[in-house]
């Protein structure tokens, strides 16, 4: 594109953020904070969760609550996005069922997910001197140990003192009571020495830094009216704000990094969504948050006679390396939770209660674990509701207690069906680590760009062994719970035909890498800060510079992550090394 088509926004900053989720907005908070003026660019609309969709009943819409292409999770589900964006497309290479969820808007995925806030232990940082595997981070626990605190500090997350190595306890605030569903679930594991621990969720019990406690209405995907849960506005972005030093500018589609004659980055390039033009805008410092796969993109595109290969990509491993949480489910109905007395048991908009990693893999067939996410209960039926009511109550008797010749139904037997099985059923998912390998990537599709101009991302990757028979292992997990616990399964369990049920790679969205870091510039993107080798004043704050996945969420890691590398940029702000 010639230089006179791009309008030059006349203002430069002092530091240009892209992405508005977990580290652009940690990262605008600590540099505005520290008096940075900083700009931040979010390809997608204002948010504010205060006027989201908490309190609707799915029966007042005729959708019933079913999700939409525009919003995968669900009618009312805080997140504008899917895994397949109108005029966004992305492609796969022969063999490859990757799939890439995008939010578009002001605080990203962060307006959604599951609250789980996990920090990684000692061992999630040097796995490759555990187990050969992989490779290690340039950073230890110990590293980023006091960042985790301040996190906790800053947002709140509850949970319980349990003394577990690899699962280092946090400053918790106190955990929720178990439903009854989970004492039954705890109950069942104690007799067979599987750990079931409260939850670590980033969701009020009480009263924290000036935010309102939980109120218990069991619909944080929704977005919070009382900013209870964590999301990046109305935690990280509304005190930058407040500072005076953040201007957002929403629907500016980054396009890529511009760079001077010394490879140094001199802004961004974007297009305006609403008047289609691209514009440039100055910056003495970038910070990529734009999620791991998007910035990956953005430093791929972003070539010049200095990058040639694309943004501190001299090394070729921009784009390697990406990893998504292995993921499997099984559910069952269990006969003590059958005609159950009606009663509120919503609790925060998640598990109180969870199964850490509990094994040693040393012992086993694969080489990385897994958390175990529990579910059921009584919630908010929607459409959709019990995957169809006919695959549940053709187990249940007849009145005269004969077996049932097939199940659905109509009439009084269908509705007193519906009272019994509610909240009857228990079900598991698994969340486990993949090993990260230079053959599962994203690259630049040569002969694909979206809607304006901008070159597409191409993913390559599959699951090895290691995963798949971490999955079965999963699945063997489930259904000896679920056996202890009296369950009728619904469903045949998934074997090797389906290797063992594994989610497709990204449907659990925890994509990490692409951007990793590292001390030797010739095996990574960017260093244990996440500044980029190639150009310093380039920092990469979401989860591309991770260097291994872990069996935890991610999140957490990004949050304490970005504000390191804020407190770096600040120090070398000082010593006007940037």
């Amino acid at each position: 594109m010639s230089a006179f088509q791009i309008k030059e926004v006349p203002e430069e900053y002092d530091v240009v953020i892209v992405g508005s989720g977990a580290g652009g907005g940690m990262s605008a908070k600590v540099l505005t904070e520290a008096g940075a003026k900083v700009l931040m660019l979010e390809a997608g609309p204002h948010f504010d969760s205060a006027k989201g969709d908490m309190f609707k009943w799915n029966y007042s819409s005729p959708r019933r609550g079913a999700g939409t292409k525009a919003r995968a999770f669900g009618e009312f589900d805080a997140a504008f996005g899917g895994w397949e964006l109108e005029g966004e497309p992305y492609t796969r290479t022969k063999g490859t069922e990757f799939d890439w969820f995008r939010s578009r808007m002001l605080g990203g995925r962060t307006n959604h997910w599951g609250r789980i806030s996990l920090r990684f232990g000692p061992n999630d940082f040097k796995r490759k001197s555990i187990d050969g595997l992989g490779d290690d981070w340039p950073i230890s626990y110990d590293d980023i140990k006091p960042y985790y605190d301040k996190v906790d500090d800053l947002v709140g997350v509850f949970g319980s003192k349990e003394g577990i190595y690899n699962e280092p306890d946090g400053n918790f605030l106190p955990a929720p009571k178990p439903r009854g569903y989970e004492l039954l679930v705890k109950k069942a594991c104690d007799e067979i020495k599987i750990p079931v621990i409260p939850s670590r969720l980033s969701i009020l019990t009480q009263p924290h830094n000036g935010r309102a406690a939980c109120h218990y209405c069991s619909q944080c995907n929704r977005g919070c009216s009382t900013h209870s849960n964590f999301s990046s506005p109305s935690v990280l972005i509304g005190p930058a704000l407040a500072t005076g030093n953040l201007t957002i500018l929403n629907g500016a589609m980054a396009r890529e990094v511009t760079t001077d004659k010394e490879g140094k980055a001199s802004g961004v390039s974007y297009v305006n969504k609403e008047d289609g033009l691209d514009y440039h805008v100055k910056g003495k410092i970038v910070i990529l948050a734009a999620s791991a796969c998007e910035s990956g993109r953005l430093m791929m595109n972003s070539k010049s006679t200095v990058h040639e290969n694309g943004l501190s990509n001299s090394s070729g491993v921009l784009g390697r390396y990406i990893t998504d949480s292995t993921g499997a489910s099984r559910s069952a109905i269990i006969p003590a939770l059958l005609d159950g007395i009606p009663h509120n048991e919503d609790g925060v908009g998640g598990m109180h209660v969870y199964t850490p990693w509990w094994l040693d893999n040393k012992k086993l067939d694969f080489a990385r674990g897994y958390h175990i996410e529990i579910w059921g209960g009584r919630h908010m039926p929607g459409y959709g509701y019990m995957w169809g009511i006919e695959g549940a109550n053709k187990h249940l008797k007849s009145p005269d207690g004969t077996t049932r010749p097939s199940g659905g139904g109509y009439g009084a037997q269908l509705k007193q069906d519906a009272r019994t099985l509610y909240g009857a059923t228990v079900g598991f998912s698994g969340r486990g680590e993949c090993i990260a390998r230079y053959d599962n990537y994203c690259e630049i599709d040569p002969n694909v760009v979206d809607q304006w101009g901008i070159p597409v991302l191409r993913f390559n990757y599959t699951w090895s062994d290691h995963e798949i028979k971490q999955v079965k292992h999963m699945q063997d997990t489930f259904e000896e719970i679920l056996t202890n616990m009296g369950g009728i399964f619904t469903g045949a369990k998934p074997g090797p035909e389906s290797n063992y049920g594994i989610a497709a790679p990204g449907r659990i969205i925890h994509e990490v890498g692409a951007t990793r870091m590292g001390n030797d510039p010739k095996s990574s993107v960017v260093n244990a800060y996440c500044q980029a080798h190639e150009a310093k004043n380039v920092f990469v704050c979401d989860g591309g510079p991770f260097v291994s996945q872990a069996d935890k969420n991610p999140t957490w890691t990004i949050l304490a992550l970005s504000w390191r590398t804020c407190d770096y940029i600040i120090d070398q702000m000082k010593q006007q090394n940037l």
